[in-house]
This record gives structure tokens, sequence and C-alpha cells, in this order.
């Protein structure tokens, strides 16, 4: 006779595949984050007369709403939510930490270098950009959506 082997449980989804979806969708929100960002930040340094930094800081607020909503109900779906604000305060808090890497970026391609042209201004944008989205996706994954309880 035979001894029976405890059964082996299949994830639904391997992990590998699981992260690289995650990826790939938190990528394409940050696409339209971004996009939502430096159209805003050239409409109003362009068309309004902003100051670099503040033209800057309004779109990424706009953009951080749209990504939130994004990111909590399609690229985070499958991770725990307590319902509370806890998780909507430390995202913002994080979203003011990136916005801090952009500004920083362009703060100092504009005031420190003192490039003050298109190329350079977009050239900043998108370097804080990546700089920030860095940070957010790292941070997103270890403080605001946690993996869910088994």
């Amino acid at each position: 006779m035979q001894r029976a082997r405890p059964a082996r449980t299949v994830e639904a989804v391997p992990q590998y595949r699981r992260f690289l979806s995650e990826l790939l969708s938190f990528g394409f929100v940050g696409v339209i984050g971004t996009l939502i960002m430096i159209l805003g930040a050239n409409v109003m340094r362009a068309w309004l007369g902003g100051s670099p930094v503040t033209s800057v800081a309004i779109p990424t607020v706009i953009s951080t709403l749209a990504s939130y909503l994004l990111n909590r109900f399609w690229v985070f779906r499958h991770r725990d939510s307590d319902g509370s604000g806890r998780e909507v305060a430390i995202f913002f808090v994080l979203n003011g930490v990136g916005l801090l890497i952009q500004v920083v970026c362009t703060g100092f391609t504009y005031y420190t270098l003192g490039l003050h042209g298109g190329v350079a201004y977009n050239a900043s944008l998108l370097a804080g950009v990546a700089f920030g989205a860095a940070f957010r996706y790292w941070s997103y994954k270890k403080w605001v959506f946690t993996p869910a309880v088994a």
C-alpha cells in the first residue's frame, strides 16, 4: 500500500507572469499620468505664464488623482485594501515625495544649470518622471498596495 502524498497547490497565475502584468499595467498608468503632467505643465508654462515649478506641481497633483484611481482599481486590484483612508493618505504622501523628486529635477535644470529652453525643460520633466516612477513603484508595493493576507 502506497502512502498518500500531500497534494501540491498550483498557483492560478505563475508569480513571474503576475509581476510582469503588474509592471506593464503600472507602466501604462504611468504613461497616462505622465501625459497629463507633461501636457498640463507645458500648457501652464506656455499659455498661462506659470513658473516652471508651479507648472510641474499642479498638473502632477491632477495626474496623481488619476493614477491613484487607476492603480487601486486596475493595477493592484488583487491586493488588499482595508477600506480606510490609510491607503489614500500613504499614497498621496509617497506621491508628494515623487513630486519633490520631479520638482528638484526641474528646478535644478532651470535655476542651477540655467537652461531655460523648451527642450531642457521637457528633458528635466522626463528625468524627474523616471526617477519619481521608480520610487513610486517600489514604495506602492511596499507600503500602499500590500499583498492580500491569506
